[in-house]
C-alpha cells in the first residue's frame, strides 16, 4: 500500500506529476469509479480471475485518488479511510466483535438495516425517514431493491410471495389499462410501479434483481449472437428474415445453450 500511494503522490505532484492527473477532481474522477467497479463484476462473472487481480487494482488505485485528493485539501488521509471502514464493519458486526446473537438469519438482517438507519440519522439528524441514507446516485433498479429493503426491516413489506405475485399481477394489469388509453405519461408510471413491484419480487425469492437482469441481459446476447451466426451461415443477413423465420432461429439459439 505504501509504494501504491507514493506512486499517487507523485502522480499528483504539482512540479513533476502527470499532467491529467493533476486536472483530475472528485467530480471528473467519479464516472471511472462506476466503470471500474463495472469491470470487476464483468470479471467475476467471466470467472477470469487473473482479469479480476488487475480490475481490483484499478478499482482500488480510485480509493488511493480520492484519499490523495481530500489530502491534498487537509479533509482526510488515506489512513482515515480504511479506520472508517474498519470501525463501520465492527460497529454492523457485534455478533462477531461483541456478545450479541440473533435467532435467525431474517433477525440478523433487520438489525444489520436497523444499524444503517441509526447511522444516517446520526449523520443527518433533520432527515429522520426510515429510508434516509438510501442513496440516489446508484441504478433506479438497484435503488428500488434498497427502498423495498429498508421499508421491509421495518415491518412495511408483505407477508408471503404469494402476496408479492399478486401485487405484480396487479402492476401488469394496470399497465396493459394503461396501454390501451396511449397515455405516455400514465403508460410510463404504471410501468414503473410494476418495475417496483418486481424488485419486492426479487427481496422475498431472495434474488438480485440487478443481478438477476445482468445475467439475463448476458444471456439474451449469447442466443442473438448464436442467431447471428445461424445467418452468416446460411448466407444471409437480418432482413432475409420474416418474423416466424426469426422465432425459428432464436429457439435454435436456445437449444444450442441447453
Amino acid at each position: 500500500m505504501n509504494k501504491l500511494l507514493d506512486i499517487m503522490r507523485q502522480l499528483r505532484d504539482p512540479e513533476n506529476g502527470c499532467e491529467w492527473d493533476r486536472a483530475q477532481t472528485f467530480a471528473s474522477i467519479a464516472p471511472h469509479t462506476i466503470e471500474e467497479a463495472y469491470e470487476v463484476a464483468e470479471a467475476i462473472d467471466q470467472a477470469d480471475l487473473e482479469a479480476l487481480k488487475g480490475e481490483l487494482g484499478d478499482l482500488l488505485f480510485q480509493v488511493v485518488f480520492y484519499a490523495q485528493m481530500a489530502s491534498e485539501q487537509g479533509r482526510f488521509e488515506f489512513a482515515d479511510v480504511v479506520n472508517a471502514i474498519s470501525e463501520k464493519l465492527i460497529r454492523r458486526h457485534p455478533h462477531v466483535f461483541a456478545d450479541v446473537r440473533y435467532s435467525d438469519e431474517a433477525g440478523l438482517k433487520v438489525a444489520w438495516e436497523n444499524h444503517k438507519l441509526a447511522e444516517q440519522r446520526a449523520a443527518n439528524p433533520a432527515d429522520s425517514s426510515i429510508l434516509a441514507g438510501v442513496p440516489k446516485a446508484v441504478p433506479a433498479l438497484k435503488r428500488a431493491a434498497k427502498l423495498g429493503k429498508r421499508a421491509a426491516s421495518q415491518g412495511f413489506d408483505w407477508g408471503s410471495t404469494d402476496g408479492v405475485l399478486a401485487k405484480v399481477a396487479e402492476e401488469a394489469r394496470e399497465v396493459a389499462a394503461a396501454a390501451a388509453t396511449g397515455d405516455k405519461a400514465r403508460i410510463s408510471e404504471e410501468y414503473g410501479d410494476l418495475l417496483l413491484a418486481m424488485t419486492s419480487l426479487g427481496r422475498h425469492l431472495g434474488v438480485d434483481p440487478e443481478e438477476a437482469l445482468r445475467l439475463a441481459n448476458n444471456k439474451f446476447e449469447a442466443r442473438v449472437r448464436r442467431m447471428e451466426q445461424g445467418m452468416q451461415q446460411a448466407g444471409k443477413g437480418w432482413g432475409d428474415y420474416a418474423a416466424a423465420g426469426l422465432d425459428e432461429l432464436w429457439e435454435l439459439a436456445k437449444q444450442h445453450k441447453k
